[in-house]
């Protein structure tokens, strides 16, 4: 990794600029072209300088003020089967499978469901549960009663304070 590649993961490490075309005003600030930004971080990624790249959406900040991880007790050959349909449904925002802590926890499948209310966000999951054919597989819904700030991976000193003073430059 050079100097450069250091540069660019310093400017999106905090976020992306607020802007329509965001790979641009990066690219201004670096002396490089949109299509060179998206280059060097389709490079990065495959050389494993970066991991992960997506984005956090803040669901308090759109409407959304119930979250719940509803955990599941799914037969291990049928875990990838029934994530994938559960990913498949709009109202899940993420799936994933770990492994079950025994005698204590025996849950290996995890989704979260955001929705404007807790009422909402049980109909989901009663809707979730019909459409997947789960109704007799045990699970538990737990509601999130705090919220943390999300961020990212911080893997070079940022250039800035983050995308909220970006959108101004």
């Amino acid at each position: 990794m050079n100097e450069l590649d250091r540069r660019l993961i310093a400017e999106i490490q905090c976020g992306l600029p607020l802007v329509s075309r965001p790979y641009a005003r990066i690219g201004a600030r670096l002396g490089l072209s949109e299509d060179e930004v998206l280059a060097r971080i389709r490079a990065l990624q495959e050389n494993g300088a970066i991991k992960r790249f997506g984005v956090i959406v803040r669901h308090h900040e759109l409407g959304y003020h119930a979250n719940a991880m509803v955990v599941w007790d799914v037969a291990d050959a049928d875990v990838h089967a029934i994530g994938a349909q559960m990913s498949a449904l709009d109202y899940v925002t993420l799936c994933y499978r770990r492994p079950r802590q025994l005698p204590d926890w025996p849950y290996n499948l995890f989704c979260m469901i955001h929705g404007q209310d807790r009422d909402s966000v049980l109909a989901n999951i009663a809707e979730l549960i019909a459409r997947c054919h789960l109704e007799n597989i045990p699970y538990q819904v737990l509601f999130s009663r705090r919220r943390f700030k999300q961020c990212g991976a911080r893997y070079a000193p940022s250039t800035d304070a983050g995308p909220l003073q970006r959108m101004g430059t």
